[in-house]
């Protein structure tokens, strides 16, 4: 400890004090290193960092999630010189989803099976690893794969929500676990956690998923320092024959039709994903799921707007109060989340200017909503859709009649991936343009009339697993086509800047700096650098595989570094894919100069066709209808599909299919996290999902 009076002359006269009166500085990466570095982060080292950047302390980098960084060394002048300076294997092989988070040279990201990793970023190298042991059996209750999006950091603590619905806290120096709650408010329903936690004023924010499955949607706060529960807040009413939470959800009770019991099923509404935070009007935003079924007529027979589906909804974070909300897709028939991200920004509207909050949801349309009031301001479509022609000046769709088609096929456009999923935008204020990963994923939809709860039904996709949409799928073939794209959007005169175009849907979220950059992975294994002004390519990479995250960049000891989480998977990967190569989950980290050569890819490699598997063809309709119920939505269609991150079936050895018992029921697959279906299929239907397995390969080989 520094003498009183060497400390007053240092301040005195500008001195350092002398090298023996010093305390001496941690080595970086070490256990006092982090627990100083970590110990600082909460809401006034936040907004500290929002001026310079020189972190990435939080899911989105700031509250308002802007995802643009102030940092330009790196820039469209010197970025071609941009080189990997280290990569490092997260050993995992589905999807991965996170944002790097990273403090003076400390990066936290997480894998698939929400598995968490602290790494050294002056080294690449792994400071420990903390893995929740999500039990395998699990993933079957998850739509969209055993994803994690992330971490959250404060005071010392590594904030993870585990698949299976935990919320984590750990230390972020060691990884050992502070305190541990479960966030489930029924264990018996197939509660999730996938996206990333968020922490206001002292509070660990966590939503939950599951509304595909029949659960009820809330977001629950928690004290940071001791896990107690501090409040809970539901999207939808519960039963009416029990109080209302607030006064709220009696509101919202007045916009569900009871008639159908729609609590039986949950309602939906999970906040599943986005969550910002202003602090100067004290006020948090979520964004609300889907219906739980999807079929609005299922769901609420005699119509409503189901609040607080497909909402934003503002909250007050002290206490889980409702403050206001602007409902985007009432009466949501189409599986229309507004969990996608949102980014709050000062932007002038009419001259003048505007707190507004900037949002894409899945529906097609780009909002601009007052984040004070939660007046709607504005929206327009950035893709072509056909279930809307427009908003009114309130702000409530102008559906089109074939909207809500009960009884025939209607190709919705864009359809229940949405035109922009989970994957994170960013906003530049410099160039006055948001960065938005839009796309189109063809699918068609028609009202399943004799759904009936947990029950599984041939040619239902997903009833053998536990959805309950109440809709048939792709009944026929949809007739728009697929696309995903880079858009560059205006948002104050509500038009496209420019765009670029991608070779498939499911491209990577995007991240903007100061240097006139955009960066985004994309589907095909590439990472990219564009003019944020222009859209010009100035640079890419390779990856190895699909890119669905978003990066980062910050600055260590100086120097800005670019780093990417990488791992092909999702809802849209678990079956599909656009890339030739085939890889583990990996961090990538650039800077200019960097000169580390790239991991070695292997090239995704196909069986032959399915063949020689005996099978009754009079089995194959029947198989067909079992297979799209408990299989499709993982494995694709046999033999037409390739594949994503989990095989596709037309392509495995006979072997297996032979044996197609011991992993549908007997669970040999289980530490891969493939379900035991034995609740749902029977041991007589084996022989019929052989049938289909292999009559669809002996359909389309060549003769």
């Amino acid at each position: 400890m520094k003498a009183p009076w060497i400390a007053m002359l240092a301040l005195a006269f500008g001195a350092t004090a002398p090298a023996w009166a010093q305390t001496p500085a941690s080595p970086k990466g070490s256990e006092a290193h982090i627990r100083a570095a970590t110990a600082r982060i909460d809401g006034a080292s936040m907004r500290t960092n929002a001026v310079s950047t020189k972190d990435w302390p939080s899911y989105g980098l700031d509250y308002a999630e802007t995802r643009f960084s102030k940092l330009d060394q790196i820039n469209e002048k010197n970025v071609k010189e941009l080189g990997l300076v280290w990569s490092y294997n997260l050993e995992s092989t589905r999807g991965v989803e996170a944002t790097p988070l990273v403090v003076d040279g400390i990066m936290y990201v997480t894998a698939s099976w929400s598995v968490v990793h602290a790494v050294d970023v002056r080294t690449g190298k792994r400071l420990w690893s903390y893995d929740p042991k999500v039990p395998r059996e699990v993933g079957v209750k998850g739509c969209c794969d055993v994803v994690n999006r992330g971490v959250a950091l404060h005071r010392g603590k590594v904030f993870v929500g585990s698949f299976d619905a935990r919320l984590i806290a750990l230390d972020a120096a060691t990884g050992k676990v502070v305190w541990e709650k479960d966030t489930s408010i029924d264990r018996s329903k197939p509660y999730t956690i996938t996206g990333a936690p968020r922490v206001f004023k002292g509070k660990v924010i966590i939503g939950n998923g599951g509304a595909e499955y029949g659960v009820r949607g809330y977001i629950t706060a928690y004290d940071a320092e001791t896990g107690a529960q501090a409040w809970r807040f539901y999207t939808v009413p519960g039963d009416p024959a029990k109080p209302y939470e607030n006064e709220a959800l009696a509101r919202a009770a007045k916009t569900w039709d009871p008639s159908a019991k729609y609590w039986e099923a949950g309602g939906g509404g999970t906040v599943w994903d986005s969550i910002t935070f202003d602090p100067d009007l004290n006020l948090m935003y979520i964004g609300t799921g889907n219906g739980s079924p999807w079929a609005r007529r299922l769901r609420s027979p005699g119509g409503g707007d189901n609040l607080f589906l497909a909402s934003i909804v503002a909250i007050n974070p002290d206490n889980g109060r409702y403050v206001w909300h602007y409902q985007q897709t009432p009466g949501d028939n189409w599986d229309y989340t507004s969990t996608q991200p949102m980014i709050l920004a000062d932007i002038k509207v009419g001259g003048k200017p505007r707190k507004v909050i900037l949002h894409a949801p899945k529906n097609g349309f780009f909002f601009v909503i007052d984040r004070a009031t939660g007046k709607f301001i504005s929206a327009k479509n950035f893709v072509d859709v056909n279930w809307a022609t427009g908003y009114d000046e309130k702000g409530f769709p102008i559906e089109t009649a074939l909207a809500r088609s009960a009884d025939k096929p209607y190709d919705s456009i864009p359809g229940p991936l949405g035109a922009h999923n989970w994957h994170p935008m960013s906003y530049s204020p410099k160039t006055g343009l948001v960065y938005l990963p839009a796309q189109n994923i063809p699918l068609s939809l028609m009202d399943n009339k004799a759904w009936k709860m947990n029950q599984t039904t041939l040619g239902v996709p997903g009833s053998g697993q536990g959805w309950n949409t109440a809709t048939f799928i792709n009944a026929t073939p949809p007739t728009s086509k697929p696309f995903g794209r880079l858009l560059a959007w205006d948002p104050v005169n509500q038009k496209e800047a420019w765009r670029v175009e991608h070779i498939s849907p499911w491209n990577g979220g995007t991240l903007a700096t100061a240097g006139n950059l955009v960066f985004q992975g994309t589907a095909d294994g590439r990472f990219f650098a564009f003019n944020a002004q222009t859209g010009e390519k100035l640079w890419e990479t390779p990856t190895g595989t699909g890119v669905i995250a978003a990066p980062s960049t910050y600055l260590v000891d100086g120097k800005q570094y670019v780093s990417i989480a990488v791992g092909w998977g999702g809802s849209y990967g678990v079956a599909q894919r656009a890339s030739e190569k085939i890889g583990p989950g990996t961090v990538y980290t650039f800077a200019v100069g960097g000169k580390a050569p790239l991991p070695q890819f292997a090239q995704y490699q196909l069986n032959a066709l399915l063949k020689g598997v005996a099978y009754e063809p009079k089995d194959v309709p029947e198989g067909q209808g079992l297979y799209v119920a408990a299989c499709i939505l993982c494995h694709g269609v046999p033999g037409v599909d390739r594949g994503g991150n989990i095989p596709n079936l037309g392509y495995s050895h006979p072997d297996v299919i032979n044996n197609l018992e011991a992993y549908v029921l007997g669970g040999a697959a289980k530490d891969k996290g493939m379900p035991d279906f034995s609740g749902s299929l029977k041991r007589e239907d084996m022989a019929k999902l052989k049938a289909f397995i292999q009559g669809v390969p002996d359909s389309i080989r060549p003769k």
